[in-house]
């Protein structure tokens, strides 16, 4: 790196993996290529108003507000100069956000990376507890809130004196708020040289598997995103109308809401209230929505509101942030008419890095039918990144054998002083943790995480094929799979259903649904224990937490 780091405060920077722990980089692409000096706040919302001629263009609304881009620039300004003139924040500094998808988290988002901080978003459902440990991590002194959120927040603050101030924001009515103070300013605020490598975010992972981790990204990591999965995949238009369900807290959101609208020069729909499947079809109506972010389940819970109401704007339909089971893939397009567009990503990488076009990987699936590979491949490998399928030793396997995936290319994982850097990178590859598996045209099929792979005496069985197996009974409206441990086989396939309104969960139905996976799946694969819930142990993404339905299931194998 030739250009010195605008960093006054070097905590993030003396936390980061020394470079032997980190992955190789690689920006093979010339639009990979960033330059060493570079705020991305700067290149993608200045030079919008300045040199790309989107002044005038939308790029936030709501229900009650309609923002440009120049408008939101002056917003931005304000805030930063809130951050730098008032609090005296400088360069390095972590400001924590805390707020549900909105136009006022959007904006403070922006303001603080443009003004040389680290933003470190939290997701709106964490209480204190959970809002100290991120205190602890980070070692924010100022937050910015939304002031429906303030009390466990506040309540972590008295636990943690590190938090010296918290400054509500979407609150008009407040003289102290951060909209009152911003009007105050004058809406000129240059953005911070920082260099390419500095840190601009903290992105705590979901805790699917458990306790979560800091993922460092730098300015140059997020604007090389920009120029991988939206620029080869996506594919998205000025005239695009975005919405979505994940939270701006990860990383999936803050890309999809965000980040790659306004590097496309489109607009995003921001909602008054977190989306329900009715409400999100709804919207999809009013504002003419064009592109919309979700996870798989709530795909299949919006397919009959889209069959009953059509959703004739909708072009894109992208699916991520876990596997996308092929009864929801085939559910969706019968509703709707489109192919969702599957992808894997990783907070670690920021956003997509296998991806496919969903009419190009569903006629995968059609030729390769006769080869009796699972399900519909997610897609190839996204340009700017390599992929492999590996063995426990990092040896590449032959194509069609199951392994672990190792990933390369623009962005790669930095925990934030954490000792699990080395399970994530192992000899330059980042290991996302997911078993995979790769035909001969170089087109990925999902099979697990890697760690809910299930070995039933001797068997390899993946919990996503079965879960996708028995979604496609009349009586599963949701299901998780994992494996429970046993004497006699070190493992039994065991799965948690949801069942739909009308079904009674006895004995008759689990050996109806076990009869359904042994004729549709080889019969090893079939689950030998069936338990039903009212619901799945989700993270507020929406993300299945297997991890819980194992730590459920031991007691039983140990009684």
């Amino acid at each position: 790196m030739n250009t010195p780091s605008a960093h006054i405060d070097r905590f993030v920077m003396e936390r980061l993996p020394p470079l032997a722990q980190r992955a190789h980089t690689r920006y093979d692409l010339p639009p990979l290529q960033i330059a060493d000096s570079a705020n991305l706040v700067q290149a993608l919302l200045d030079q919008a108003v300045s040199h790309k001629g989107w002044a005038d263009h939308v790029l936030m609304r709501s229900a009650h507000i309609t923002l440009s881009y120049a408008d939101v620039l002056e917003r931005v300004n304000r805030i930063a100069q809130v951050l730098t003139e008032d609090l005296q924040l400088v360069p390095g500094n972590r400001v924590l956000l805390r707020g549900g998808n909105s136009i006022g988290m959007a904006l403070a988002w922006l303001a603080v990376v443009k003004a040389g901080m680290v933003a470190v978003a939290t997701m709106p459902l964490l209480r204190a507890k959970e809002l100290g440990e991120i205190i602890n991590k980070a070692q924010p002194t100022v937050a910015l809130c939304d002031y429906r959120l303030l009390s466990e927040l506040e309540t972590a603050q008295q636990q943690h004196g590190v938090l010296r101030t918290i400054i509500a924001f979407n609150q008009i009515d407040n003289p102290e708020g951060l909209a009152a103070r911003a009007a105050q300013k004058s809406g000129e605020f240059t953005a911070c040289a920082t260099a390419a490598d500095d840190p601009a975010m903290m992105a705590f992972t979901s805790g699917t598997t458990g306790q979560p981790k800091a993922a460092v990204h730098t300015h140059r990591d997020i604007l090389a995103a920009c120029e991988a999965w939206p620029r080869h995949v996506l594919q998205a238009r000025t005239d695009d109308i975005v919405i979505g369900s994940p939270p701006l807290a990860f990383t999936f959101g803050l890309g999809g809401l965000l980040i790659f609208p306004m590097w496309a020069g489109c607009s995003v729909y921001f909602p008054d209230a977190p989306y329900t499947p009715e409400s999100m079809v709804d919207t999809i109506h009013a504002v003419g929505a064009t592109i919309c972010y979700t996870a798989p389940t709530f795909y299949r819970q919006m397919a009959a509101f889209a069959q009953a109401k059509g959703i004739a704007s909708l072009r894109t339909c992208v699916s991520a942030g876990e596997g996308l089971p092929d009864a929801t893939r085939i559910l969706w397009h019968e509703a709707s008419g489109l192919h969702l567009l599957d992808g894997i990503g990783a907070t670690e990488m920021f956003h997509i890095f296998i991806s496919s076009v969903g009419e190009l990987a569903v006629a995968r699936r059609g030729a390769l039918r006769h080869l009796g590979l699972p399900g519909t491949p997610i897609g190839k490998v996204v340009p700017g990144y390599t992929a492999k399928v590996v063995d426990d030793q990092g040896q590449e396997l032959p194509r069609g054998t199951v392994g672990k995936l190792a990933v390369i290319g623009p962005t790669s994982c930095k925990y934030l002083d954490d000792a699990r850097q080395s399970n994530y990178v192992k000899n330059g590859w980042n290991y996302p943790g997911d078993a995979f598996l790769q035909d001969e045209e170089g087109y990925f099929f999902y099979q697990s995480r890697a760690d809910d792979m299930i070995i039933s005496a001797g068997y390899n069985i993946g919990g996503p094929e079965v879960e996708d197996c028995l979604l496609k009974h009349a009586a599963v409206a949701e299901c998780g799979v994992v494996g429970q441990p046993d004497a006699e086989r070190g493992m039994i396939v065991k799965a948690y259903c949801v069942l739909r309104a009308g079904f009674v969960g006895d004995m008759a139905l689990t050996q109806a649904l076990q009869e359904h996976v042994k004729i549709h799946l080889a019969p090893y694969k079939y689950p030998r224990e069936i338990e039903f819930l009212t619901a799945l142990p989700r993270t507020e993404t929406g993300k299945l937490q297997r991890f819980k339905l194992r730590q459920t299931a031991q007691p039983a194998a140990a009684s």
